[in-house]
C-alpha cells in the first residue's frame, strides 16, 4: 500500500519552511499541521496534491466525523474537527498560489473544507477549563518521593512552575544563569530562553508558600555546591540513559544538557499527579491557577497589573480573558454574594474603564 507520495512530500517541505520563517510559527503549530495534511493523505491513498478536487474535500470532511479518538474512545470533537479542516484550508490556500499547482487549485476550493456554520459555533464555544487548586499542587509536591536526584529534580520542576508560572518549553530551556534565589527571580531571556513569541521578561516568585519556594532553593543549591554545575548548565536537565552490565538501557542519574522539548515535563507532570491519586493537569493550567490566585489577592489595579506582567501579559486584559475564567461553583457565589450591598471594587472600577476606552462606540 501507498504511504507517502514524493511530489507531496517536496511541496510540504516548502510549505513548513514557509509556515516556521516567513509566519513564524512554532513548532508544536508545525506538527499540527503536519498531522492534518497526513490525515488528508491517508484518506486520499496518498494522491498527488495535484489531483485534488472539491469531492475529495467533502469525502475527507465526512469521513473524519466518523473517525474515533483513541483517547476519549469516542467521536473527534468538533473542536477537533475545526482544527483539523482549518489546517487544511490553510495549506490549500497557500498551494494554490504555488507554481504547478495554480492552474489546477483555485483558492476557492480550499473554503470546502469549513465546518458549517453551527457546527463552527460549537467548536469554537468556550468551556469551563479544568484548573488545579493551591492546595491540590502543593499536596502532589509533598506526595512525591525525593531520595533520588531524578526525584529532587522532577519535584523540584513542579514546585518551579507554581513559584514562576514558566511555560513547559521555557522551563525546558532555562540555565541556572537565568535564576536568582536570593533575590527571588527568573529572568526569561528570550535569547536563550524558548519563549513564546520571543518575549523577555522577568518573573518574580509568586508568593505560593515557603515550603513550596524551599524546594527550588534546595534544587539549586544542589546543582551549584553539590554538583558542581555552572552558570550555562541546565536548570532542569535531561535524565541519563546509558547501557548497563544487563545490556539494558538505565537510568543513570542527570545528564549534563537540556531536554530537547517540553514532553518529559508533560510525563513527570501526569506521573506525578497519579502518585496523588489526582486527576492530571498539564504545566499550563498553573498558570491559571496563579491567575485565579492573583484575582484574589491582588487589592488595586497596579497590583494586578504587577502580577499579570509576572505572568509574561503585556496587557492586563490578556490575564483577565484568557486566564481568569471563573468556576461555575464560583460563578454562583458571586451572583449570591451580589444581592448584599457592598462597596464596588477599585480594580473592577479601572478594568472597566480600560474596556471603555478600548471598545468601539456604537450609535
Amino acid at each position: 500500500m501507498k504511504t507517502h507520495s514524493p511530489q507531496n512530500e517536496r511541496v510540504k517541505r516548502a510549505y513548513f519552511t514557509y509556515l516556521a520563517e516567513a509566519q513564524g510559527f512554532s513548532e508544536p503549530t508545525l506538527d499540527a499541521a503536519a498531522k492534518a495534511i497526513n490525515r488528508f493523505e491517508s484518506y486520499t491513498r496518498f494522491r498527488d496534491f495535484k489531483a485534488f478536487h472539491i469531492e475529495q474535500a467533502k469525502g475527507f470532511k465526512s469521513s473524519l466525523a466518523g473517525q474515533m479518538s483513541l483517547r476519549s474512545g469516542d467521536h473527534l470533537s468538533k473542536a477537533t474537527l475545526y482544527a483539523t479542516l482549518s489546517a487544511l484550508k490553510r495549506f490549500f490556500i497557500w498551494l494554490a498560489g504555488q507554481p504547478g499547482y495554480k492552474s489546477r487549485i483555485s483558492y476557492s476550493d480550499a473554503e470546502y473544507f469549513n465546518l458549517s456554520a453551527k457546527e463552527t459555533r460549537v467548536a469554537k464555544a468556550r468551556r469551563e477549563q479544568r484548573v488545579p487548586t493551591l492546595e491540590q499542587i502543593r499536596h502532589v509536591i509533598h506526595m512525591m518521593p525525593g531520595s533520588t536526584e531524578i526525584e529532587r529534580r522532577d519535584q523540584a520542576l513542579i514546585a518551579f512552575t507554581i513559584l514562576t508560572g514558566a511555560r513547559d518549553r521555557a522551563t525546558a530551556s532555562l540555565k541556572l544563569k537565568h535564576i536568582d534565589v536570593h533575590q527571588g527571580r527568573v529572568n526569561q531571556d528570550a535569547r536563550q530562553v524558548n519563549t513564546k513569541f520571543s518575549k523577555t521578561f522577568t518573573t518574580w516568585f509568586f508568593p505560593v508558600g515557603d515550603d513550596v519556594l524551599q524546594i527550588v532553593v534546595n534544587w539549586v543549591n544542589y546543582l551549584r555546591q553539590e554538583k558542581l554545575w555552572g552558570v550555562d548548565d541546565p536548570l532542569f536537565p535531561a535524565t541519563k540513559i546509558v547501557v548497563g552490565a544487563s545490556r539494558h538501557f538505565e537510568v543513570a542519574g542527570l545528564d549534563r544538557r537540556h531536554w530537547n522539548s517540553a514532553g518529559p515535563i508533560r510525563k513527570i507532570f501526569k506521573v506525578a499527579f497519579a502518585g496523588a491519586s489526582l486527576p492530571y493537569f498539564n504545566p499550563h493550567s498553573f498558570r491559571k491557577t496563579l491567575a485565579q490566585l492573583g484575582e484574589r489577592v491582588c487589592r488595586t489595579p497596579e497590583q494586578f497589573k504587577a502580577w499579570s506582567q509576572n505572568l509574561g501579559h503585556e496587557k492586563v486584559l490578556t490575564t483577565f480573558s484568557s486566564y481568569g475564567e471563573v468556576a461555575a461553583e464560583r460563578q454562583r457565589d458571586i451572583i449570591r454574594e451580589l444581592a448584599r450591598p457592598m462597596e464596588p471594587d477599585p480594580l473592577f472600577q479601572e478594568i472597566l474603564k480600560q474596556l471603555m476606552r478600548i471598545t468601539p462606540q456604537r450609535s
